[in-house]
């Protein structure tokens, strides 16, 4: 189990819209998004504006160049041929986590799991503390992982710990609500901007070396600082590093095929539970 963890706002849902788009789109790796936090319509604009590096903005608002329309087709021909499934149903348990996954691998040989994010999961049932319930979901994240033989990747926000330090930079310690995440993630990858903290800060058209925005932190081994670490978001597109797309919206959801000069023409999509 991996864990994406940093402060609101810092580009947890980006940098794990990455790893989908990568896995999906460039090697065709079967993967599921459980979000809790953003709804389909979010997600695939956003995965729209990084597979077809035309600024977000933009796209909300409807300035797109002629030129760039053939453009938008064809990344949507592409968002929607790979196997990336998009689950953004509210409430959703454990146990229906689980199912689904389960089905998709059994249907679809399931490669990758992302949920987003972990303190949003609720039980629905009565427990002795958040805390306690969030340990929960953490333990059960990690046998999934170890059951179905594939990552699962599951974001998580962390306190406010590092605010309260001069070096702002987060630490393992920060996860927020469960010490037990930190025992059973294989790794924790904290996500850090100076310019969310330094409002002066200058944002760098590329990651240096010198200036890493994350840390990957293996739990049983050290600190490892990464090289090419700026999230998407200090950008003007969508858009960390990689590719990938999206296919299948649940409960008779609706994504992108084309678009004309009014707006987004929906489209029903494949649904692996019939």
């Amino acid at each position: 189990m991996i864990v994406i963890a940093a402060r609101p706002a810092v580009g947890k849902s980006t940098f794990a819209l990455d790893f989908a788009r990568s896995a999906a789109i460039k090697n065709n790796l079967a993967t599921v998004m459980f979000s809790l936090e953003m709804g389909r319509n979010e997600i695939a604009m956003r995965l729209l504006s990084a597979e077809a590096t035309i600024g977000l903005q933009d796209l909300r608002k409807g300035t797109i160049k002629d030129e760039q329309w053939s453009k938008i087709a064809t990344t949507m021909g592409r968002m929607n041929d790979a196997p990336l499934f998009i689950d953004d149903s509210p409430n959703m348990s454990l146990m229906e986590i689980r199912a689904k996954c389960r089905r998709l691998k059994q249907q679809h040989d399931l490669k990758l799991v992302i949920l987003d994010y972990l303190q949003l999961m609720s039980s629905g049932k009565k427990v002795e503390s958040r805390q306690q319930e969030v340990s929960e979901f953490s333990r059960a994240l990690k046998l999934l992982a170890k059951e179905l033989q594939v990552p699962v990747i599951a974001l998580s926000q962390l306190n406010r710990g590092s605010e309260q330090r001069q070096d702002k930079r987060p630490m393992v310690s920060d996860l927020r609500e469960s010490g037990s995440i930190e025992q059973d993630a294989d790794m924790v990858i904290l996500l850090h901007r100076e310019d969310v903290y330094d409002k002066e800060s200058p944002v760098p058209e590329r990651p240096t070396s010198s200036s890493p925005s994350t840390v990957m932190v293996p739990p049983r081994t050290s600190w490892l600082p990464s090289r090419d670490t700026t999230p998407a978001s200090r950008t003007w597109r969508a858009r960390p590093a990689a590719a990938g797309s999206s296919r299948w919206l649940p409960s008779g959801a609706q994504t992108l095929r084309s678009r004309g000069p009014h707006g987004p023409v929906p489209a029903t999509t494949h649904d692996p539970r019939r």
